[in-house]
């Protein structure tokens, strides 16, 4: 059980900027167990965010309580996986060639593609959760971060890793019995977001999972594998998604 606290820990310092126990033991070996945890981690985020919108809503429009949830939520992470949206749109929209790509991508500096994507995608989800009934926007926002976190774990499962080193900072495997962690968890996180809003979760389900897929079709032809840019991108893909299907339902 000490253990599995310890991956847990690894797996939330890993993704967020949340405060953890120092020295936790590291080794690739308990990167890659952690994956398994990514969308419970989600759930946290999620929560936080959830969290703020509801008392947000209480003082201010909701229109500002959702920018103000998603501050929240991008200061528990560090913009983790919207730097890597960033970075991932900068290589495969300027990158012509798959070397080119992958030096861009290392590039930490923002070009235009990045930007574009990134703004667009940020301005995106805050129209659409302000859009939505708070009723609805509450459960989506704190249960759908766990389940787009779901996608990145999918993509390691089932493809490799693009570059030939730095493959340790990214996780780039995952076991079968650790995959199956994920996914279940991400199947109770969409039974219970089932649960808080009706059959539009099943839209919001097949929203999230075809801008992943798609996102995920683009880099891996392009670049032959996933980096972890573009595991930041499938992430922000299916949380986009899974928002606008919902939205659209309604």
């Amino acid at each position: 059980m000490i253990n599995q606290i310890q991956i847990f820990g690894l797996a939330v310092q890993f993704l967020t900027r949340l405060p953890v126990l120092r020295d936790l033991p590291f080794s690739e070996d308990r990167l890659t167990e952690a994956t398994k945890f990514f969308p419970l981690v989600g759930l946290m985020i999620g929560l936080i965010g959830a969290g703020v919108l509801w008392a947000a809503s209480l003082v201010f429009p909701l229109p500002v309580a959702v920018l103000l949830s998603t501050v929240a939520t991008i200061a528990a992470t560090g913009a983790f996986h919207e730097d890597g949206l960033a970075d991932a749109a900068d290589g495969l929209g300027g990158g012509l060639t798959r070397e080119r790509a992958m030096e861009i991508m290392r590039d930490s500096r923002i070009g235009t593609y990045g930007a574009v994507t990134l703004g667009l995608t940020l301005a995106l989800k805050v129209a659409a959760l302000a859009s939505l009934p708070l009723a609805v926007a509450l459960p989506l926002l704190a249960l759908g971060h766990g389940i787009s976190r779901y996608a990145p774990v999918a993509v390691v499962f089932t493809s490799s890793y693009a570059r030939d080193e730095g493959a340790k900072f990214v996780a780039p495997t995952i076991s079968a019995g650790g995959h199956a962690v994920s996914a279940v968890t991400a199947a109770v996180l969409f039974a219970a977001l089932w649960l808080a809003i009706g059959p539009a979760a099943l839209m919001g389900a097949v929203g999230g999972g075809v801008l992943a897929i798609g996102m995920a079709r683009i880099y891996l032809r392009k670049l032959g594998g996933f980096t972890g840019d573009c595991l930041g991108a499938t992430q922000q893909m299916a949380e986009l998604g899974l928002i606008l299907g919902v939205l659209a339902w309604l």
